[in-house]
């Protein structure tokens, strides 16, 4: 007989959140089966509701556990590698355009 995905699904989260403590941890509320819930008060001194969340992925024929974290590890890395050279990039035309300003600038001002 095998055991339904919403069984092993939260029988995974409750391993988890244990191994976590985070049921022992002050101010943390179990909101439901999937997340524990938290005030904090942000840099603006704001009260904010944060969640801390166990999603456990969907099993996949075409790869192991392993690979799906490995390939999302992978995925997460690519794009934070794309936003620095973007950055890069918008710094870099950032310093043209000022020097390009500051040229055409001190050029207006020989002319005058």
């Amino acid at each position: 007989m095998k055991i339904s995905k919403a069984v092993v699904d939260s029988a995974i989260r409750t391993a988890i959140f244990t191994e976590l403590g985070i049921s022992n941890i002050e101010g943390y509320h179990k909101v439901n089966d999937r997340q524990y819930g938290v005030i904090c008060t942000d840099a603006n001194g704001e009260k904010r509701y944060a969640r801390v969340g166990v999603i456990v992925a969907e099993q996949r024929e075409d790869m192991t556990a392993e690979e799906l974290m490995q390939s999302e590890i992978d995925a997460y890395n690519a794009k934070q590698e794309a936003k620095a050279a973007k950055a890069a990039e918008r710094a870099a035309k950032a310093e043209r355009d000022k020097a390009k300003r500051e040229a055409a600038k001190a050029k207006k001002e020989e002319e005058a």
